[in-house]
């Protein structure tokens, strides 16, 4: 019988072994994961701003076209 508590005691750290395996493991992946998504969301901000920045160029080139439409 007491080996039998000692095996189901072997089994049972195995298992909790494991399990703290797979929190570091899956720790490590969400860091990863957040590090990306941080870049990816300045990119995104970069990106929006670079649009902004071309609609106004272009919308005031279309002013200046049209007032000289107008000359």
């Amino acid at each position: 019988m007491a080996d039998s508590v000692n095996e189901q005691i072997v089994q049972l750290e195995q298992r909790v072994e494991r399990l703290i395996r797979l929190c570091e493991q899956l720790r490590d992946e969400n860091r990863v994961l957040r590090e990306s998504q941080e870049a990816i969301n300045a990119e995104r901000a970069a990106l929006l701003e670079k649009n902004e920045t071309a609609r106004s160029r272009i919308e005031a080139m279309i002013s200046r076209l049209k007032a000289m439409e107008h000359h």
